[in-house]
Parts: C-alpha cells; structure tokens; sequence
C-alpha cells in the first residue's frame, strides 16, 4: 500500500497541484451530478477500458460483501477497499476511478453505517465514507467532516494532501456555523491540531496558518514549527497583519515575534517589537541578545526608528559604541562616506537645480519677482539639495557668510539662517560653531532661525552633554519677548527631541500650553513640540493640558485662530498608531462646545488609525467628504474637518497596497465632486500616499492639477509633486516642474512652491528619502510620518502659512529626511566595501522551495542607493548578515567562518 499516495494523483505531483483535484471533483459533476439514475446510465454508456472494468467489478463486490450478513467479511473488504483507493494513480484533471466508481453506492454505505453496532469495522468505514464525501463537496453537505469526527483514530495523513485541504475546508465553515449557533468546537479544535503538522510537513505553512487563525486558535503554532519552517510560517504571518483587524493583527505580530526570539533570530523579533509600539518588549528584546557585535545591529534598527531607550550599562568601552548606534552619531559619517563613494561631495547651487536656461519663457527667473522672495526660495532649494554635506555655495562660505541672510527680509531672515541646520544635519559637533555667531545677532528673526538650526541639526541624533537642551530650553530664548524666538525653540526642541518621550524637555514646554495669556501660536507650536517628543505614548499630563487648552473659557475666542489646528494635531500625535485606545479622548472631545471638536476629534482619530489600512475608518472618512456642508459660523471648523478626512484616507491606507490603489481612485471622484475645501486637501492627500515614490499614473494627475483654476489648489499640486519625487532625482518630474516654472513666472505664490518642490526633488542630491516606510517596508516611522503630516496640514491653506510669513513650517519635514542608503561595515563599525545585487523586491510570500527575493538585479559594491521598492542581496556568501535577511540601512558584516575553508 502506497502510504503517502495522494488522493488524486501521485504524491509527486501532489505539491503542484494545490487545490486542483478539489475543483476537479466539483468538474466531474457536470457530468454525474447527484443523481444516481444518471450515474447508472452514464456507466453503462461510458465504455470501460478492460483494466477498469475489472477494477469496478471489484469495487462493486466489495460494497457487496459488506451488505452480506457474515462480518468476518467486512474487514478484508474495507482494506481491499481502502487500498484501492490509496494507490489508484490518474491524471490530474480527473476524480480518481476508485472514488468514481463507490459514489453510485454512496447512499448505500451510509445506511450500512447507520445499522451496524459500534466496533473496529464501523471506525474503518467511517474512514472510508469520509473520502467518498469529498465527490460531494458542494452540495452544502459536510460529509467529509462529519465522517472524520466518527474515525478520529485513523492515520489523515495516508489519504493525501487534497483530502487534508478538502477537510480544513469543511472545519472552517463548520466551526463558523457553530460559533453562531454557540454550539461547542472543541472536537474540530481537535481535529484541526492534527491536520496542522500534516500541512507544515508537506510545506503547506498557509494552509495550516489559515486553519489556525480561522479557529482563533493561533497562539498554538509555535508547538508546531521547527528551524526549518519557521521563517516561511512566520513571513506568512506577517505579511497577513497588514489584512487584519485589531485585535487579531496584534495577536499575529505577538506571536511571530515569540517565534522569532525562540530561534535566536533578534533582527526580526526587534522589527516586530517595533510594529507593536511595546517599548518594554523591546527593551527586553535587546537584553537578550548577548553578542555585543549583534547588539550594535539592534541599536542600528532601533536609531531608525528614532526611539530613545534606556542605556544598558555593559561596561565603558562597549557603551560608548553602542551609545553612538543607539543615538545616530554615526549617521552624518556614514551619509557623507556615501556621498564621497557617489562623488557628490561637491555643492550644488540653485541654478544646477533650476536650469532656467531650459525654461521656455524667456522672463521666467527674472521679472516681476520680490527679490527678497526670490533669494527666500533659493535658501531652501539650497538646504534641501545640499542636506546634510555639510557644505554649498551660499550659506557655509566664507566671503559671504552672513551675506545671504541679509538679502532677505522679516521672517525670510529665520527661514534662511535655519537652513544652516538643515546643511550641517546630524553633524552636532561642527554645526554649532558655524550657528553659533547667529544666536547672539540683535535682530530677532536671526536668533529665531538658529534656535531652529540647532533643532534641526540635532534630528533624531543625541549627544550625551544634550546641548540642545541647554541652549534652546534657556529661560532667556524659550520665554523670549518677541514670539518668532519663542516659536524658534519650540520647533527647535520639538524637531530635535522628536520620539524621544524626554520627560525634562516636556516638563519645559508643558506649561505653555495651558498659559492663557500666551498667543495661540505660541500654545499650538508648544501642543506640537509636546506631541513630536511623546508620539505614540498617549501622554496623560500632555493630553490632559491641550484637552484643558480646548475647553478654556478664557480662550474660547482665540480657537479660531489659523494656528488651533497645531494644537489640536499635538493631540493626535500623542495618540498615534494606538488604534482603539483613542477613543477615551473622542468621547472627551464631545464636551467641548466649540466648532473646532470636532476637527480635532477626526485629526485624533486619523492619527491613531494611520497605516493600518483599517477599511472601516476609510469608509466612516469617505462619509464625512460627502456630507454637503451649508454656510454657517463655524464655517472654518467644517472645512477642516473635510480636509483632515480627506487626509485621514491617504494616512490610514498607506501602509497597505491594494488599499492605495482603490483611494488613489476615489480622490478622482473627490476631485470632480467636492467642495473647494476637499478639492485642496487631495493633492496633499496624493503626496501623503507615495512620498519619494515617483509613480507615473500619480504625478501625471498632479501635474493636471498644478493648473486648476483654484490657485491653492495649484500650489498644493505642485507642492505634492515635489514630495512625490523627494529625494529621487525623478527627470519626468524635473522637466514638469520646469514647465511650471515658466507658466507661474508672474505668479509670486505658485513659482514659490515649484522652486520648493524642486529643491525637494533634488533633496540630498538624490540619496535622501522622504517615505515613512522602512525595513524591507514593513515598519512605518511615526516620527517621519508625523513630520510630513504636520507641513501637510499647514499646506490645507497656503496663503495663510507656507506661501505667507511661515514659511519656516516647511523644516516639520526634516525628521521625514533619512538616507536611503545601504552601507555595510565590519565589526569595528567601519565602512566594508562588499558586492551586493540590488533589484525590485519580490513578495515571496507562500510560494514553494527558495524562491529569488529579488528581479532585474544589478551587482553595485557598497555603499548603494536603494529606490523605493528596492531590495539587496549579498552576492556570495563571504560574510555573514547580522542583520538577518534585510539589507538597508547600517549593516554589520561578520566575516563567514566557513567561507575560507571553502577557498
């Protein structure tokens, strides 16, 4: 007997033929479809081959002998039987012969069943007529299943793989008909255990995951998995999170994670720990693992997040390394190493990236420009492009240091002086000399922007003497007479200390919120600074102060004001990504009798849902853009609440890819059919969706709007095809934004924003990144997202913000901007030059054998720029990858012990 024969078909052809033989079975009934009068004739019509003549001859006897009253018959019958079903072999797209062949006496056996008394001959024809069930799969009858339960005893195995998926199938409608019915399912739980190894035996790891989390039992998993199917169990499981609703996707990310630790792999553990905003199981996590050299890896993955962890005292020499991976110290080495490997270390200037001499118009750069704009805009091409080098043509040179700060004006003066933080970003040590000579300047625009640089530079990078803290958190700047400083050290601290949950810094700017007598931009930008540094934390004393804020009947007047919106953004960072757990702070929100709750209610609740692709919120949003909204006094609360929904569907489904494909459809129709309002906020929207992910079908839609009728609308257009392009150098876009510029060249405002975006575009020269996403695009950053959030929404209106005095608001996108780059290095942390294959990313989710991650792969030696969507591989196996599979970002190379044997 062929024990591991499939069903319907050789065990060899078995793995290929996934959920053929099933679909077959349901095939063959147009031809014998129930009825036995048709079986009878379609047999005697059928010319039988003499072999399966022979064969149904032998059945049919079988059936007989059992209908004889002599039992001692019966087991040699039910054998002969069964292992002639075993061992039939036919072709792929038939039912086996055996099964054709007993379904006319179907009826027959089960009557039999029925009448014999309970024994050994019972069991085994139970067995029996649980195969035959399958013939009859769609006749809402689970026979399959309801056989099995009656001969649990018996070797599932030895029927195949197709009977094994045929009956998961069946125990998942069965057990949802029970859960409705609160019938008990502790017999299919059982039978379920026993199918599960079965599938990861045959690499069936989907299978049996789907099975599990249908049962809601999939915390069992674990018990089952091995080191040699685990990584496919848990990739699987993973993937699936994205596809879940809470509390299930918690759940899966929970234990794939305890998966992961059980096999030593901390990589991915940490990433999953990441996902799961559990900074405990994170630190746990990092003390696990003993290897120094693997704790810097962590500490590499963690510092991309931007999360601030308590230090683990190891002894001096060590800290002080993991010190610096854990706070980024090394970024601005690793950044310009990449920049000297690509020979861009060479600053670029405004005209490089203008190229006005390809402008059609002749007058376009020329006439009818504010000077002073015209040199503002140029400041911040020139901080974009330039990021993080440390040098250009403009700000760090020596003849004319302070000579382009005075070529501007008013709050140009600030925006200029903080785009030296911008330049000299994550390089502390050389960037506070050169801001230095700033903050001591009388004018108090000046010092406003380098409290702002100071913030800038310092972006998700911590010294140990923390001199940010003690510069902009000094009484003298933070409680400054003029507001532009106050407003300066409080972007400063808010942009520096941005993830870190530092109690010290919130403390210091906590009581500015509640401070009636303060300017509501002063409250807003501290509600903000406070909702940077806490992200993600749900802060009780911070939510609690903005919360008081709101219902101030002293202030009630003033949350009118433009700047509101920041406070109430502050609230929703606080909340961010914790889903459900918002809704304590909705239900507060409801009290507060003003037209502005319920904006900041729907900005909450957007935050916390963002990038879960959670449909039901995206609907309740979509519901909120249709509501038709009639002129009233809280005009500007409606407003905005429109637009945040409509920001709130870009934010919620971007981690998700089928997901933003269907709303990138529906701001089509938002564009046709709503109101002004709505209609500004869809650009943003579009380039919240795939920031420095350049898609053709996106900008090509964008550019259309760059020429809407409405001029915010067009300025918010052009604004998001630069954050569709950031960072990536895109020539489709550049020409497009190059068109722009000569038809805005008599449009101040809108030639603004296309000399913004193509700084943007040319951000870092092409080798920084806007996109939240990271980790092979499995964790999204809430710091980054934040930042891009918070420019977006003082983009809602441009001419009150970004496109007026404050411009300085476009510096929220600095904790966006991050290398994409892959540097590998040794042990010691130097840069190591190996060969890598970078090429698109595959998804190899559920697919058989070693499938390739990567397509279209190009070998390039370290360090590399990766596109969005991007993946690397190294090219032979002479290291070893501390950092897992994934190759992106800061990877430590252990050399291969094995690799010189080999040699």
């Amino acid at each position: 007997m062929a024990q591991d024969s499939d069903l319907p078909k050789p065990a060899a052809a078995a793995d290929k033929g996934k959920g053929k033989a099933v679909d077959d079975i349901k095939d063959d009934k147009a031809v014998a479809d129930g009825k036995k009068e048709d079986d009878k004739k379609d047999a005697a019509e059928e010319e039988l081959n003499e072999e399966d003549q022979q064969l149904k001859s032998e059945l049919d006897m079988m059936v007989e002998r059992l209908t004889e009253s002599d039992s001692s018959l019966y087991k040699s019958a039910l054998e002969m039987m069964k292992s002639a079903i075993k061992t039939s072999t036919s072709s792929m797209t038939a039912v086996p012969k055996p099964l054709k062949f007993l379904r006319p006496h179907y009826e027959t056996l089960t009557k039999l069943y029925d009448e014999w008394p309970s024994d050994d001959n019972k069991v085994s024809l139970a067995d029996v007529l649980s195969v035959i069930g399958m013939t009859f799969s769609d006749e809402d009858r689970q026979d399959t299943l309801k056989y099995r339960l009656l001969a649990p005893t018996t070797d599932i195995g030895s029927w195949g793989h197709e009977y094994v998926r045929h009956l998961a199938l069946e125990i998942g409608e069965v057990y949802s008909k029970r859960i409705t019915a609160d019938e008990p399912t502790k017999d299919l739980v059982d039978l379920a255990l026993i199918l599960v190894p079965l599938f990861i035996k045959s690499n069936q790891e989907a299978d049996a995951v789907d099975l599990m989390s249908e049962l809601e039992i999939i915390e069992e998993i674990s018990k089952f998995v091995d080191e040699n199917s685990y990584p496919r169990v848990c990739l699987y499981m993973v993937t699936m999170v994205n596809l879940l609703t809470y509390p299930d996707n918690e759940t899966f990310l929970r234990v794939a994670h305890d998966i992961y630790i059980t096999h030593k792999q901390f990589t991915q553990a940490v990433i999953l720990a990441i996902r799961l905003h559990d900074i405990d199981l994170l630190q746990e996590d990092f003390d696990k693992a003993e290897d120094p050299i693997l704790k810097r890896q962590l500490a590499f993955l963690i510092s991309r997040q931007k999360i601030v962890m308590p230090m683990v005292e190891d002894g001096e020499g060590d800290d002080q390394e993991l010190f610096e991976c854990l706070h980024n110290i090394k970024l601005s080495g690793y950044f310009k190493g990449l920049g000297k490997e690509l020979n861009i270390l060479d600053p670029k200037s405004t005209e490089d990236i203008y190229k006005s001499h390809l402008e059609s118009s002749r007058v376009a750069g020329m006439t009818n420009l504010d000077s002073a704009r015209h040199n503002l805009a140029a400041a911040f091409v020139n901080a974009f492009v330039n990021a993080g080098f440390g040098n250009d043509k403009m700000m760090l040179v020596d003849s004319q240091k302070e000579a382009w700060v005075w070529k501007t004006k008013g709050e140009g003066m600030m925006s200029t002086v903080a785009s030296l933080g911008t330049l000299l970003m994550w390089d502390i040590e050389n960037g506070l000399d050169s801001v230095d000579r700033y903050t001591y300047a009388s004018e108090p625009e000046i010092t406003a922007g380098s409290m702002l640089a100071i913030g800038i530079m310092n972006s998700g990078v911590r010294l140990e003497s923390e001199p940010t803290i003690a510069l902009l958190g000094d009484a003298d700047k933070l409680h400054h007479e003029n507001p532009l400083v106050r407003t300066g050290c409080l972007m400063g601290l808010g942009l520096a200390y941005a993830g870190s949950n530092k109690e010290d810094v919130i403390d210091l700017i906590m009581p500015m919120i509640v401070d009636s007598k303060e300017d509501m931009q002063i409250s807003a930008m501290a509600a903000l600074a406070c909702g940077l540094i806490a992200i993600g934390t749900s802060h009780p004393e911070v939510s609690e102060a903005i919360v008081t804020t709101l219902m101030d009947e002293e202030r009630k007047n003033q949350l009118t004001d433009k700047w509101t919106r920041f406070l109430a953004l502050g609230l929703g960072l606080l909340f961010f990504g914790r889903q459900e757990e918002v809704d304590v702070i909705l239900e507060t929100l409801k009290a507060v009798d003003h037209p502005m709750s319920k904006p900041t209610a729907v900005l909450a609740e957007i935050c916390a849902w963002a990038g879960t692709g959670a449909v039901l919120k995206i609907q309740e949003l979509l519901h909120i853009c249709n509501e038709h909204q009639e002129e009233s006094d809280d005009k500007k609360g409606d407003e905005l609440l429109q637009a945040y929904a409509v920001l709130g569907i870009a934010l919620v489904s971007m981690g998700e890819d089928i997901g933003q494909e269907m709303v990138l459809r529906q701001f089509g129709h938002l564009m046709h059919y709503g109101e002004p309002n709505i209609r500004k906020a869809v650009p943003l929207a579009m380039g919240l969706i795939s920031p420095s992910n350049p898609q053709m079908k996106v900008y090509d839609t964008l550019s259309r709007y760059s020429h809407d009728n409405d001029p915010e609308v067009a300025i918010n257009a052009i604004f998001a095809m630069g954050m569709l392009g950031a960072g990536t150098n895109n020539a489709r876009l550049a020409q497009l934004l190059r068109q722009l510029a000569s038809y805005y060249h008599r449009d101040q405002d809108a030639l603004f924003m296309v000399r913004i975006a193509q700084g943007l575009l040319h951000m870092g020269k092409g080798t920084l990144s806007l996109n939240p996403f990271h980790s092979d695009r499995q964790v999204l950053s809430p710091v980054s997202t934040a930042g891009l959030l918070t420019t977006i929404i003082a983009m809602l209106d441009p001419k009150d913000f970004i496109a007026s005095n404050s411009h300085y608001l476009l510096y929220f996108l600095v904790p966006a901007m991050h290398p994409r780059f892959l540097v590998t290095v040794d042990e010691d942390l130097n840069p190591l030059k190996v060969n890598v294959r970078v090429g698109q990313a595959v998804d190899v989710v559920g697919q058989a054998g070693r499938p390739k991650t990567i397509t279209g792969w190009q070998t390039q030696s370290t360090p590399v720029v990766l596109s969005y969507g991007d993946r690397a591989e190294l090219e032979d196996e002479e290291y070893i990858s501390l950092n897992s599979t994934l190759l992106e970002g800061v990877v430590i190379l252990r050399k291969n012990p094995e690799w010189q044997a080999e040699q």
